[in-house]
Order: structure tokens, then sequence, then C-alpha cells
């Protein structure tokens, strides 16, 4: 996302303005003040836009692009925001993802296929689309600190390490809510989290939550750690239960609790 910090979590935008159905691209956003900004050590997240060895392993992205495409009906910002989702280093440091910003998405979604000619689309509709694309990877970093809130004593500063979009490739859980009658998510990402150098894999399944609300937020997040090791089972299973425990606690009080 941005010359100094870096957090890409690839979140595809199921698109709300216009019918855009714009490509995943980097994680979430806090807009915090310039001061405070400018303290936070950041590093770059690329937009994925070719193939070969400039691809970075750990977004999958290539260097970001943020030059106008030919015939573009009106030029965007190249501003770019810093995340509040902090990035594991090779070197062992911790730097900030950065989000791409509106020039970049643009070039990502002509990459994917989109065609600005068959959409009205205005300037203000890539504000909302990155603005989007912000909230859903901030919200999703804040469900995958819910679940590392359970190690918190192993370890008090989680970080995102790599991500990846695998919008075509359902997760287990999507389809079995599928065979039950179930929507689909629109699209899913796989994040590896480092926990104090353990390597956690992380599941996000999207799903269009309907109306979109004043903090650009619509999607709702199925976050989970994956079944990969006892571990992860474990602590899916002390979650279920916690659950089950203060919904039978609350429906007996005669008020429900929601999750």
């Amino acid at each position: 996302m941005g010359n100094t910090v870096s957090a890409d979590a690839n979140v595809n935008i199921k698109a709300t303005t216009n019918n855009l159905n714009p490509p995943p691209e980097c994680p979430m956003h806090n807009k915090g003040s310039k001061e405070q900004q400018e303290t936070k050590k950041v590093s770059e997240c690329p937009v994925q836009h070719g193939t070969g060895s400039d691809i970075n392993p750990y977004n999958m992205m290539p260097p970001a692009n943020q030059q106008p495409s030919p015939d573009q009906p009106f030029p965007l910002p190249t501003q770019r925001q810093v995340s509040t989702i902090p990035r594991a280093m090779p070197d062992g440091s911790t730097e900030f993802w950065v989000y791409p910003s509106q020039q970049m998405f643009w070039n990502a979604m002509l990459r994917k296929g989109w065609r600005w000619k068959d959409e009205d689309i205005k300037p203000k509709d890539m504000d909302d689309i990155i603005r989007i694309h912000n909230a859903n990877n901030e919200q999703a970093w804040q469900e995958v600190l819910k679940w590392e809130a359970l190690h918190a004593k192993e370890c008090g500063h989680p970080r995102l390490k790599s991500f990846g979009g695998k919008a075509t490739q359902y997760s287990p859980r999507a389809r079995i809510r599928s065979w039950l009658g179930y929507e689909l998510p629109f699209d899913r990402h796989d994040w590896i989290v480092d926990r104090c150098g353990k390597e956690v894999r992380y599941i996000i399944d999207y799903y269009d939550g309907g109306e979109l609300d004043n903090k650009y937020q619509f999607a709702l997040l199925d976050v989970r750690p994956a079944i990969d090791n006892f571990e992860n089972v474990w602590d899916r299973m002390k979650v279920m239960y916690m659950r089950y425990r203060y919904e039978l606690i609350g429906n007996k009080g005669g008020t429900k609790l929601t999750n």
C-alpha cells in the first residue's frame, strides 16, 4: 500500500456503486492524525498487475502502478493511507501495511478485465470503493485479534506476515453452509499471522451484509483459524463452547447475547 508502511490484505470488494466489482487488493486502514501516521513505520503494499520475478511473495502482488491508464476519464488520487495492521518483516522488525491508492485500485480493476466504458462511473465511486476496501480489512484484523487474545500471554503483539485472495476456492465451511441453503461468500482470504515466531493461518469468508453503513462496512465476516493443527482446532472448540455458554446464560436471564 504505501511507500513507507505496508499491510496488504487483499479484500475483493463486492461493488456497491454502479455495479462495479473491483478485484482483491490490500488490508484495512485507520484514519489517524497526520502526525500519528507519520510516526508509523510503513511498508510498501503493491498492487497486483504482473507476473514474473517481481511478484512480492508476501501479498502476491507486483510493484505498485500509480500511472493513469490510457483513456482514463478523470484523474485519480495517488495518496495512500497507512493501516493499523502491523506487518512481520523478515528481519524481525515491525512496519505497517499501506492501502492502495484510488489510481492503483483502478489499474488493478482493469487488469482483472473490468472496462470502465461499460459503467457510468464517477470519481465519487472510486472514493467509496477504497473506503469500503479499507474498512473491510480493518474489520477483518479486529476479528483476528479476538482469536489472538486467546494467546495473549504467549504473544502480545501478533503481526500479519502475508495474505492471499482465494475468491473461487470456497472453504469447507462455506460449502457446507451453501448445502444448507445459505449464500456463498463473495470473497475469501487466507492470512498468515506471525504469533511471535509461530505462523498461524486464518481463513476469512466475506458475505454480503446488505446495506452500507456510515463506517463504509457492509460485509459480514467469518474469521477463524484454519484447521491446520490441534492448537487451532482446540481454539475453535473453546470459542464454540464460550458462545454456547453465554447464549445459554443469556436465555436464562431473559436476554440473548449476540456474538
